[in-house]
């Protein structure tokens, strides 16, 4: 046996590189640079020189037999694996880092051995092969990379080794929580054998949690591209369903049954623990929302004894406007003074806590729980205008005349004292007539309400000869009873408060107009919502019958936030800046501290650049959050539907048609419906008084169905069969 030679003669073992591994055979035949090779598993191969790995020998001389032959394949092989396995490469890359640029197998093998033979050579050329993150193979030499280029390809190696392991371990395991979502077993506990004997173990906590991670990221952000391909090769095998990371999700236990993922698409906290990083500033402004009030130049604010009042849902817990209304001598109209809550007196614009506000931009009401804007302690404590207990208010006083047409308005801080936190029914009930005190704490303010109520019937009327759109809708109330899998959604028509919501909103719409108008008439730049779009005059007038109001909605836009004052079609005014809620809108707050700091330095906080710059971050905050606001209740109305079955027959009344499909607007539940045009009658057509079965509700993937449509006065069929 010879140690060392240099071309593959007979008898030679040699080693090429086939399917990215090392095959080890002997030379049986050499001619013209073509090989005849026999192989450990005693089959033979040709091969071209070329293709073999610079490492040769040893040589076994004479003809041994294919018995002998298999066993000197079988010890050399043996011999230079565990070699190789011992070879230290990170030692021997520091060694050559700086000495030499690329170098054989055999200078690697000197640096370390005495006098190296062929089978020590092999086998640290073998460990040089599988270490690519600090050598390149570029025969007959090994590459040796630099500091920088081993550091990247480290992080991508183990990028792509967990990658590989989280596909080998997570994509049986996704496989069989989706047969979870969909009922067909249940989730073994964790360490149980019911997943190991379909050979599906449980994935390892590092697996579990990079699974978990990218669930979370592909349910908030379905079209994120990064982790795509991953995604894709976890995912196969699996139903290309709408919220399917969610889905998993939930049946893995790590989200409650009905989570809520448009509040994770917003990036919106829920509850009121997302302040708590700020304890020290929120202490700070909530004991200057109870006492010390001082405008933005520092000056005590004077108190205002007039006796607001504020009528509110009865759950509201967040009062951020109360008014005083007074009529003139003669019949001349009314003194109108708005008080608004005043949180912009003292507010941090800037800071940590203000930026955490801004990214939540408004308060969002749900059935399962209220998500405020500001921290509760301020929101619904200490900057709420609740009765009997001294609060900074921005006061914004308008003279409306007997046509109900306002003048220009006068805008003041002061402190003031709420004299009642009254409830729309109670309102109500007044203005009707039909409750008298002590039932109705409401009652000993009639002369408040009274006029007031003349005002806002006045004003309304003065904006329908203006061309407002006016429409009212019932506005359904959902409850829900339970927990979890077992919760039950009831749907209900809140108690009619016309006249006591109309007030309301008349007043919030004269002290936002009257702002706007300030706004322009001092050159101060304010945050509008605006609504440009020609209405034809015929859809002026208030609508409340729901093929009118889709009519209506159809020929209007959506309004929008701009810095530039343009009209308010729908409200009929030249320009609107909304203010009346800055405890529940970051762009009311804004128009707050705006119109303070002009009344207390003579000049705007922001200028309009600074202004728009700012509502770039707002907007798509408030986007996300209507977003929420749209489509969470949407969900427990489709989720009360299919609770009641598809037996129940459903009072509606259609709203558009055509050849294909009809739209059908079911009032008492606030849900527009849609089903296919056979299913109506031949006299089908826009006001026309339905009933509908509806089923195939579906409300994580927004689907309901018309199975079936009768005119209002028909016998309904009998479907207890």
């Amino acid at each position: 046996m010879q140690e060392s030679v240099r071309y593959p003669a007979p008898g030679c073992i040699v080693e090429y590189l086939e399917g990215n591994a090392v095959q080890i055979a002997m030379v049986l035949e050499e001619a013209g640079g073509k090989l005849r090779l026999f192989l450990p598993n005693r089959r033979e191969t040709r091969l071209a020189a070329g293709r073999l790995l610079p490492w040769l020998g040893p040589v076994h001389d004479g003809t041994p037999g294919k018995d002998e032959m298999a066993r000197l394949l079988e010890s050399h092989k043996a011999r230079r694996e565990a070699a190789a396995a011992a070879v230290p490469v990170d030692e021997l890359w520091e060694l050559a880092q700086g000495e030499v640029q690329a170098a054989p197998a055999r200078w690697f093998a000197e640096l370390r051995e005495n006098a190296p033979g062929p089978d020590e050579v092999a086998a640290y050329g073998r460990a040089l092969l599988a270490c690519k993150s600090r050598f390149r193979f570029q025969p007959p030499e090994f590459q040796v990379y630099d500091a920088a280029t081993v550091e990247r390809r480290l992080t991508e190696q183990k990028a792509r080794q967990e990658r590989e392991a989280l596909v080998a371990g997570g994509a049986a395991f996704l496989r069989l929580l989706w047969e979870v979502a969909c009922g067909r077993r249940e989730l073994p506990p964790q360490g149980d054998g019911a997943f190991a004997a379909e050979g599906v173990p449980w994935p390892a906590p590092e697996t579990a949690a990079r699974l978990k991670a990218l669930l979370r990221a592909r349910m908030i952000d379905p079209e994120c591209q990064e982790d795509d391909a991953l995604w894709r090769l976890l995912a196969k095998g699996l139903p290309d369903v709408p919220h399917l990371p969610l889905q998993l999700l939930v049946a893995w236990g790590e989200l409650a049954p009905h989570h809520n993922f448009w509040l994770d698409r917003a990036g919106y906290e829920p509850g009121d623990a997302w302040w708590h990083p700020f304890r020290d500033e929120v202490a700070r402004l909530a004991a200057l929302g109870r006492g010390g009030h001082a405008d933005a130049a520092g000056q005590p604010l004077p108190f205002c004894d007039l006796p607001f009042i504020s009528i509110d849902s009865a759950t509201t817990r967040d009062v951020d406007d109360a008014f005083f209304v007074e009529e003139l001598p003669d019949g001349a109209g009314w003194m109108v003074t708005v008080a608004l809550a005043c949180p912009a007196l003292a507010w941090p614009f800037g800071s940590p806590l203000d930026r955490a506000v801004l990214r939540r931009a408004t308060s969002i009401y749900l059935p399962e729980g209220d998500c405020h804007m500001l921290p509760e302690q301020l929101g619904t404590d200490a900057w709420s205008l609740r009765a009997g207990e001294p609060r900074p208010v921005f006061c914004v006083r308008v003279v409306v005349d007997g046509d109900g047409e306002p003048g220009p308005c006068e805008l003041f801080a002061a402190t003031a004292r709420i004299a009642a936190n009254l409830a729309y029914p109670d309102a109500q009930a007044v203005l009707d007539a039909t409750a008298e005190a002590p039932a109705n704490p409401a009652a000993a303010h009639a002369a408040l309400l009274r006029p007031g109520l003349a005002l806002a019937r006045r004003r309304q009327a003065a904006r329908l000869r203006a061309g407002a759109v006016v429409m009212e809708r019932p506005e359904p109330q959902l409850a829900l009873e339970g927990a979890g899998r077992e919760v039950t959604v009831r749907l209900s028509l809140a108690e009619p408060a016309p006249d006591a919501q109309m007030l309301v909103a008349e007043l919030m719409i004269l002290a936002s107009a009257a702002l706007a108008e300030w706004g322009a008439a001092h050159g101060v730049p304010l945050l509008h919502r605006t609504q440009d779009v020609a209405v034809p005059r015929e859809y002026a007038g208030i609508w409340s019958e729901p093929q009118d109001l889709a009519r209506v909605l159809r020929a209007l836009i959506p309004s929008s936030l701009e810095v530039q004052a343009r009209p308010h079609a729908a409200l009929a005014l030249p320009r609107y800046a909304p203010v009346t809620s800055p405890l529940r809108r970051y762009p009311d707050l804004v128009n707050e501290a705006q119109t303070l700091h002009m009344l207390a330095t003579g000049s705007p906080r922001w200028d309009a650049a600074a202004l728009g710059a700012l509502l770039e971050q707002l907007s798509p905050a408030l986007e996300a959050a209507g977003q929420v606001q749209r489509f969470r209740p949407r969900y427990w109305k489709l989720l009360h539907f299919r609770q009641q079955g598809d037996k129940v027959w459903w009072p509606g009344v259609i709203t558009e048609e055509n050849e294909a499909f009809a739209t059908v607007s079911l009032p008492e539940q606030g849900l527009f419906v849609r089903g296919r045009r056979r299913l109506f009658d031949e006299r089908a057509a826009p006001g026309m008084r339905v009933r509908v079965r509806l089923g195939k509700v579906q409300p994580l993937y927004n689907e309901i169905q018309i199975l079936e449509a009768v005119p209002a006065e028909q016998e309904l069929p009998d479907l207890s069969s």
